[in-house]
This record gives C-alpha cells, sequence and structure tokens, in this order.
C-alpha cells in the first residue's frame, strides 16, 4: 500500500512497451501503481503505429508477393492473386485492436490506474494528468519516442503524400513511385511492404550504405538482396528540399558531399530518417531534470536519474530505441524500485529488420570486435543449409565472431527467412558467457534453419560440414 502522503507508490509516465510492462511488473509486486497515457488505447508507438502494424503489412505483403510473382509457382501452387488493400488494412487494425485491448485488460487483472491524460511534472514527487494532481513516491519516465523531422520536408499525413512511419501504414492506395528517405530499418520494411504491393521503390540514403549500426558484411549483402527484389538505392545522397504539387512530390537531392543537384518525383514519399526522445511537455524543469545533448534522461545503471524518486527508461534514454529493450528495462525498474535486484544486458540486445529475407543480430560487429582485439569468425551460407534450399530460401548467411583467446561469442549476424527467431539462441548463448565451440557442439533439430548457427559456430575452428 502506498505511503498515505502518496497517491501512488509508483506511477508510470507512457504506457509503451517499457511503460505498461513497468507498471504491470510493479503492480505484481504489490506496489499502488498508475500509468499516465494520453493516447485512447495503450501500447505506445509500438502497438498502435510502429511494430505491431507493421509487421501485419509485411505478413500480408508477403504472402501476396509470394502468390503473383512465382514462389508459389515453384511449389506447384498456381494462383492469380487479387489485392483488396482495405481488407489487408483491416486485418492490421484488428490485430492492433486485440493487442491494445490487452494490455487494457492486463492493467485491470494486476490493478493498475490508468490515468487518462498527458502527464506534466509539477514537482519531484508530483504530476498533473488532466487538470487533477498526482503525487507518487516513485515515477518512472517511459515517455517513448517519435519520428525525427527533415528540414525542408515538411509531413502531412492527412495529404498521404509526404508521410511518416504512421501515414506509411494507411496509405489509401499503393503509390506509383514510393520514395523511403533513410535505409534504416523502418525505411526498409515500410519500403518492402509497398514493393511488394506492386510500387517502384527507391531508397536515399545519406551513408555509404544501408542498414547503419549493422554488420558491415552484412549491410553490403543486404543491399545486394534488396537490389534483387527491386529496390532501387541511392546512397550518399541528401535530400535538401520537396514540394507537394496535384497529389505528387518532387524531391531535390545531391551527393552528400557535395555536387550538382537532382529533382526526384514520387507518388508517396516515407520520411523515415530516425527518431528522437519524447520530453517535450514533460516540464521537467519543475522536477529538477534536465537532458543532454541528444535530448536524452541519464540514468545510472538501476534507470534512476539525477533526481531521487525519478526513474527513467526506454527510448527516452541512451540506448537502442527498440521495444524488447524498453520492456527489458520496464521489469528491471520495477523490480529496482521494490527492493528487488533488476537488470538489464545492454550488450546483449538483438536487433532485427522484418524484411524478407530477415536481418538480425546481436552483439558486437565484426568491426567494433576487431577493434578490441583479435577476432576469429565463422561463416555459413543459408545456400547450404537444407531447410533453406528445400524452402527455396537461398538468400544470407550466418556469421559467428568470437574471440581469438578466449573463443568467447562477441557477435552473431544473421540473414535469413527466420533470422529474428533464429538470433534468440545466440542471444541467450551469449547472456550465459558461451564459447563458439559450446554452440558448434550443442545438438541442432534436423533439418532446421538453425543449423546454419551450428555450423557457422563450427566454421570459426575451421571445420564446418556442410561446406
Amino acid at each position: 500500500m502506498a505511503d498515505e502522503q502518496y497517491d501512488f507508490d509508483v506511477l508510470v509516465i507512457g504506457a509503451g512497451p517499457g511503460g505498461y510492462v513497468a507498471a504491470i511488473r510493479a503492480a505484481q509486486l504489490g506496489l499502488k501503481t498508475a500509468c499516465a497515457e494520453s493516447r485512447e488505447t495503450l501500447g505506445g508507438t509500438c502497438l498502435n503505429v510502429g511494430c505491431i502494424p507493421s509487421k501485419a503489412m509485411l505478413h500480408a505483403s508477403e504472402y501476396y508477393d509470394q502468390a503473383a510473382n512465382g514462389s508459389f509457382a515453384k511449389l506447384g501452387i498456381k494462383v492469380t492473386p487479387e489485392l483488396d488493400l482495405e481488407t489487408m488494412h483491416g486485418q492490421r487494425r484488428d490485430a492492433v485492436k486485440q493487442l491494445t485491448g490487452g494490455i487494457e485488460f492486463l492493467f485491470k487483472k494486476n490493478k493498475v490506474e490508468w490515468l487518462k491524460g498527458r502527464a506534466a511534472f509539477t514537482g519531484k514527487d508530483t504530476v498533473e494528468v488532466a487538470g487533477k494532481t498526482y503525487r507518487a513516491k516513485n515515477i518512472v519516465i517511459a515517455t517513448g519516442s517519435s519520428v525525427t523531422p527533415l528540414p525542408g520536408v515538411e509531413v502531412d499525413n492527412a495529404k498521404g503524400v509526404i508521410v511518416d512511419s504512421t501515414g506509411a501504414l494507411e496509405l489509401a492506395k499503393v503509390p506509383e513511385h514510393l520514395v523511403v528517405i533513410g535505409g534504416g530499418v523502418i525505411g526498409l520494411e515500410l519500403g518492402s511492404v509497398w514493393r511488394r504491393l506492386g510500387a517502384k521503390v527507391t531508397c536515399v540514403e545519406f551513408l555509404d550504405q544501408i542498414l547503419p549500426g549493422f554488420d558491415g558484411e552484412v549491410r553490403k549483402e543486404a543491399n545486394k538482396i534488396f537490389k534483387k527484389q527491386g529496390f532501387e538505392f541511392k546512397l550518399s545522397t541528401k535530400v535538401t528540399g520537396a514540394t507537394v504539387k496535384d497529389g505528387k512530390a518532387t524531391l531535390t537531392v545531391e551527393p552528400a558531399k557535395g555536387g550538382a543537384a537532382e529533382t526526384i518525383e514520387a507518388d508517396a514519399v516515407l520520411v523515415s530518417i530516425g527518431r528522437r526522445p519524447n520530453t517535450d511537455g514533460l516540464n521537467l524543469e519543475a522536477a529538477g531534470l534536465k537532458t543532454n545533448q541528444r535530448g536524452q534522461i541519464e540514468t545510472d545503471h538501476d534507470f534512476r536519474t539525477s533526481v531521487p524518486g525519478i526513474w527513467a527508461i526506454g527510448d527516452v534514454i541512451p540506448g537502442p530505441m527498440l521495444a524488447h529493450k524498453a520492456e527489458d528495462e520496464g521489469i528491471a525498474v520495477a523490480e529496482n524500485i521494490a527492493g528487488q535486484t533488476g537488470i538489464v544486458n545492454h550488450d546483449v540486445i538483438p536487433s532485427v529488420v522484418y524484411t524478407w529475407p530477415e536481418i538480425a543480430g546481436v552483439g558486437l560487429t565484426e568491426e567494433q570486435a576487431k577493434e578490441k582485439g583479435e577476432v576469429r569468425t565463422g561463416k555459413f551460407p543459408m545456400l547450404a543449409n537444407s531447410r533453406a534450399k528445400t524452402n527455396h530460401e537461398p538468400d544470407g548467411f550466418v556469421k559467428v565472431i568470437a574471440d581469438a583467446k578466449t573463443d568467447r561469442v562477441l557477435g552473431v549476424w544473421c540473414i535469413a527467412s527466420v533470422a529474428g527467431t533464429m538470433i534468440a539462441q545466440t542471444a541467450q548463448a551469449m547472456e550465459f558467457g558461451a564459447t563458439s565451440e559450446d554452440i558448434a557442439y550443442t545438438c541442432h533439430a534436423h533439418p532446421t534453419h538453425s543449423e546454419a548457427i551450428k555450423e557457422a559456430a563450427m566454421a570459426v575452428t575451421g571445420k564446418p560440414i556442410h561446406i
């Protein structure tokens, strides 16, 4: 029970993957808990307009593409598909409705009070929500992130021409030409959706390669695969302006290092150059908090901020902006508040791109690992994997990076149809300090895609079987 001087033991600001998990875990630990959320539904960006709806569209468009472009025919299934875009949108919305409703049910089940409205600090232990002030012994900031704007390119989702990721999920028709600004995860995933449904897709990336932060070899191979699928890439290119006329956009682009400008016309433009922490409107000054140069709230290892009793997790603090990172931090911060020991190993957080094939990695890239010392690597192509072969999924590989002296696994990167699922095995192995030999001598079921991980681990010491 909360002290009489407090309304709650824990008040969480934001009901995204980090916030709602923190609230539920705190309530499970016997703390009187509330969660402030201004959306009409719980789940934050991820469930409402991010991870979940994009995967619904990726899944549906993948089937359409396989039916329309020959993959089914290779299996002896002859079909002539017809796109019903509104129904495809409908199944996406239904998935969102079910999952956000499920969180509301869990709030009720665990007696988490939903404070409906936008929260702002009025003091170090008080916030105002919808005109009412609440006092809490512990306040957790879990406000997530929002799309980073691009100067000279104004997003207007209502018009459906220049859109962000939210607008790209709601396009009422398949654009003839979609330009994606940004070659990161979001741009490639949503670009894949509309490419599969019939759009020409051009991706403009400021850097010299797509997927910043991923292993260099993976980035190059992914580029080849996407090109083979029909993506057009303009790398080392920056967008300097955009105009909209008669339902079409004209972009002005030029080489990143300087040079002659050119224009690109498009039916739709997706701006996906990254995300920024949501701290505006929180009135952090009233709580005595400041943000760093990147607009993030700094915390210690336990997720405490510089103000006692105020904690922060998820996209609003330093680290990768990933839903599963926020979830783990939500559990950890609740346990720390309750006097337990909540820990997140930030060195072992997997990243996944849910394209076809999927792209996943955990730990250090080969480039990062070599900066720290001598390494050994092992690779195995999916082309030599029996399950991938029978499924007609030849693209990609698995790469295991290990310390040359200790053999401890430092990173694993893979491109495969189910890479997002495969990466969990290696993350768990790394959490327990596994060596490549540990993975190599763990029996893997046959025939499975995951055997490629075993073979790549065997390749670290030069003894793969099937290549």
